[in-house]
């Protein structure tokens, strides 16, 4: 994974280094954003019997709702687009403290989802975590299917949170 906007490679069918760029988020990203944000509500909203504009409305309310609460309350966070061969494909933000790194999020428009960059990114993050010598948290839902995928990476259950678990992973090495 690399951050920046170099030119993109030809697109693997599974994630590759070469192709899975960062870049800061920008203004001019908030309709993507939102976009996916419905995406990882669109199975939950199935459910309901609302209209497809007032699902919209939901998918927005919630969207700003989140945007603004992950601004007041992780400063100096990182919020960056995740990037396959130049195309937006989710979005990455992390928080680094003195004593933890944290995933806040990590989302894949469905077109990217199952071809291996969340792992990679995952990866990257771990990393990262490893050599900073610091532990590596998420929270996720319990029925979320990521929840797999950070058990099959190393992640432990360390709180308890009802609806959602607090998840670590510490390097073997440190």
């Amino acid at each position: 994974m690399s951050r920046g906007t170099g030119s993109p490679d030809p697109a693997p069918a599974r994630a590759d280094r070469r192709s899975v760029t960062l870049r800061p988020e920008r203004d001019d990203d908030r309709e993507l954003l939102c976009e996916l944000y419905g995406s990882t509500r669109a199975d939950e909203l199935a459910q309901v019997p609302w209209s497809d504009e007032e699902k919209q409305r939901f998918v927005r309310f919630q969207f700003e709702a989140q945007r603004r609460f992950y601004r007041e309350h992780y400063a100096g966070a990182t919020f960056e687009i995740i990037e396959v061969d130049g195309a937006p494909a989710g979005r990455l933000y992390v928080a680094e403290w003195s004593r933890e790194i944290r995933l806040m999020d990590v989302a894949l428009l469905p077109a990217y989802r199952g071809r291996g960059i969340g792992t990679t990114l995952l990866h990257d993050l771990q990393a990262r975590a490893g050599a900073a010598g610091k532990p590596l948290s998420v929270h996720v839902e319990r029925f979320n299917p990521a929840l797999r995928l950070y058990q099959r990476l190393g992640f432990r259950a360390i709180e308890d949170k009802g609806v959602y678990l607090l998840l670590e992973w510490r390097s073997q090495l440190g």
